[in-house]
């Protein structure tokens, strides 16, 4: 018995893993921690980022007083358009650079709050992979979640056997702890062969399959030599 939806969770960015805050079998809930990595040179980036917005705000104002006085003179004909024309410039080029610099400093923003992996729903941890003191890059696989909610059956189905198995049929299945019936319908059938037990996988949705134990064994009615991997 597999959870339909199953997450490798992976940091956005690099970095050294200093904690790691849960174990396999262990419940979470949407946006506990999972794991963090070394925060430090993201909150530094994100401090220089910040102080870029406030030189930038600074440049930006003067530009806009400079500007200002300026048109009060031209409107007294004291200089000419020209002159006015050059101020203008130089506050729109000051306005962009306070806007790259307010880009600049949310982008490092996010990279700092990209130092901790928070899950994303309620779920099961299946695997932890990767270890507290260990380097992992951006991406790389560090906890696997078994989200809560619809469950699947996945079967090894011989090839012998597998042309018999369509999506959207209809099948009845038993949990072998409890004898439970389980009826569901074939959600996905594998289109090669795995290379080694030369069987083909296929997944069966379950129905009312909210509360089923993850990890179960699952025989299909009617053909003995479809065992559930699990």
């Amino acid at each position: 018995m597999r959870a339909r939806i199953e997450s490798r969770m992976g940091f956005r960015v690099p970095g050294k893993l200093i904690q790691r805050a849960v174990e396999p079998g262990q419940r979470v809930q949407a946006g506990q921690l999972l794991a963090q990595i070394d925060p430090q040179d993201y909150q530094l980036a994100a401090q220089a980022a910040q102080a870029a917005v406030v030189a930038a705000q600074s440049q930006r104002d003067l530009a806009l007083v400079d500007f200002r006085r300026y048109e009060a003179l031209r409107s007294q004909n004291f200089i000419s358009g020209a002159e006015l024309e050059r101020r203008e410039v130089a506050l729109k080029v000051a306005e962009s650079a306070l806007t790259q610099a307010q880009s600049q400093f949310a982008a490092q923003g996010n990279q700092a709050g990209y130092a901790r992996l928070l899950a994303t729903a309620a779920a099961v941890v299946t695997a932890v992979e990767a270890e507290v003191g260990q380097v992992v890059s951006a991406g790389q696989p560090v906890v696997r979640l078994a989200h809560d909610g619809p469950r699947d059956a996945v079967f090894a189905v011989p090839e012998q056997a597998v042309a018999a198995f369509k999506v959207g049929q209809t099948l009845e299945a038993t949990l072998t702890a409890s004898g439970q019936l389980l009826k569901g319908q074939v959600r996905e059938v594998g289109a090669s062969a795995d290379p080694l037990t030369r069987t083909f996988q296929v997944k069966l949705a379950l129905d009312a399959s909210q509360g089923l134990p993850l990890g179960g064994t699952v025989n299909e009615i009617g053909r003995a030599s479809c065992r559930e991997r699990v």
